[in-house]
């Protein structure tokens, strides 16, 4: 139950720990996406975040977050370090500033997820922060729904900008790519 003394508590895990959160990961996501038709429609469905968390689990540094209140989680976010060819691909790499283009310093975000009672109350931000603050890169990328203002919101609060549109498969939306230069 969500009330206003309720502690949160962050944890950090590692690529072994993906496989046994998997099923609950997957339920904060779908509960977090619940009634966002566009969502489904793009082919994002609590199967397919399992399969991507345990592709993406296959990168040594996979750093999931998870944020517990009266013991079950709450929310998460998870990425890993990757290089600029990996994340932006061939077609977006060339539009990319050029800090960004040739850093060896790049960790792409692949999920932010709070489940809506949770939402609005600075657990995305904590998750943001703990996230960057493991994988310690200078550049930091994730991919939007176009149309997600709350989500739109938060990054840009959190000084994301804007980088170009992505199409993570030739038949997948067009999501917004958006970048960070991570706080020194």
């Amino acid at each position: 139950m969500n009330t206003p003394d309720t502690p949160l508590v962050v944890r950090r895990y590692g690529p072994s720990d993906a496989a046994i959160l998997l099923d609950t990961l997957a339920d904060v996501w779908a509960e977090a996406h619940a009634g966002h038709d566009d969502v489904a429609r793009a082919g994002f469905t609590p199967e397919s975040l399992r399969r991507q968390i345990s592709g993406h689990a296959r990168h040594e540094d996979f750093t999931l977050i998870a944020a517990f209140a009266a013991g079950q989680i709450v929310g998460f976010s998870y990425g890993f370090r990757c290089s600029p060819a990996y994340w932006y691909g061939e077609q977006l790499l060339p539009a990319i500033t050029p800090e960004a283009r040739d850093t060896d310093s790049l960790a792409g975000i692949c999920e932010l997820a709070v489940r809506p009672s949770w939402q609005g109350q600075g657990v995305g931000t904590r998750l943001h922060i703990a996230l960057l603050e493991a994988l310690r890169t200078e550049w930091v990328s994730l991919l939007a729904m176009p149309g997600n203002d709350p989500a739109r919101r938060l990054y840009d609060r959190l000084g994301y900008q804007y980088a170009g549109p992505y199409r993570p498969r030739p038949d997948g939306p067009v999501l917004d790519l958006l970048l960070l230069r991570a706080p020194a």
